[in-house]
C-alpha cells in the first residue's frame, strides 16, 4: 500500500483507484453504522475520499492513512448529523448492509438494539460504532476522535448503561 500511496501522491489514478478500493467498505461501513441510511453513506464516503485525493501529500505510511480516513469519517458523519437529515430516512428492512453475512439470532432484538444505538448523542454513538462495529481500542479511538481516553472511556460506559436502559424491557420479554 506504501507504494499505492508514492504513486498516488504522484498523480496516478490507477493507484488512487487501488487505494479507494482497499479502504472503501471501511469507510462505508463507519457512515452506514452511523445513519443507516446507504444513499447518505455513499455520499458521505465520496466525500471522504475526495478530501483524501486533495490531501494525499500529507498522508506519511497506511497507518497514517487508515487513522486519517476514520478520523475525517468521524467528523463528518458528526458534521452531518447536526446539519439534519438530507433526505427521509430509509426503513432497516429496506436496505441491506454490504457487510452482514448472517441473520441475527433475534431480529426483533437486533432491530431494537439499531434503533437504541441512533438515537444515541452522535459522540457516543460514534463511540459505540468504533469499539464494536470497527473493533478498534480505546486508544485508537480516542486518537481517532482526538479526545482523552477517558473521555472514550466515560461515553462508552454512558452510552452502554443507557443501551442497556432502553433494551432491558425487551430482553425480559425475550427472557419470559
Amino acid at each position: 500500500m506504501e507504494e499505492a500511496l508514492a504513486r498516488s501522491a504522484r498523480g496516478e489514478a490507477s493507484a488512487f483507484g487501488a487505494i479507494v478500493r482497499e479502504y472503501q467498505r471501511m469507510v462505508y461501513s463507519m457512515a452506514y453504522h452511523f445513519f443507516h441510511n446507504p444513499a447518505l453513506a455513499e455520499d458521505l464516503a465520496q466525500d471522504v475520499f475526495l478530501r483524501l485525493y486533495q490531501n494525499l501529500a500529507a498522508i506519511k505510511s497506511p497507518t497514517h492513512l487508515i487513522l486519517w480516513l476514520r478520523q475525517v469519517t468521524s467528523r463528518r458523519c458528526i458534521d452531518q448529523a447536526r446539519r439534519g437529515p438530507a433526505q427521509p430516512p430509509l426503513g432497516l428492512e429496506e436496505a441491506r448492509e454490504p457487510t452482514v453475512e448472517a441473520e441475527p439470532p433475534d431480529p426483533l432484538l437486533a432491530k431494537r438494539l439499531r434503533h437504541a444505538v441512533a438515537s444515541l448523542p452522535e459522540d457516543s454513538r460514534l463511540v459505540i460504532i468504533l469499539r464494536y462495529q470497527e473493533e478498534l481500542e480505546l486508544a485508537e479511538i480516542a486518537g481517532i476522535l482526538d479526545v482523552p481516553i477517558n473521555t472514550v472511556k466515560s461515553r462508552l460506559q454512558r452510552s452502554l448503561a443507557a443501551l442497556r436502559e432502553r433494551l432491558s424491557p425487551a430482553v425480559e420479554m425475550k427472557q419470559a
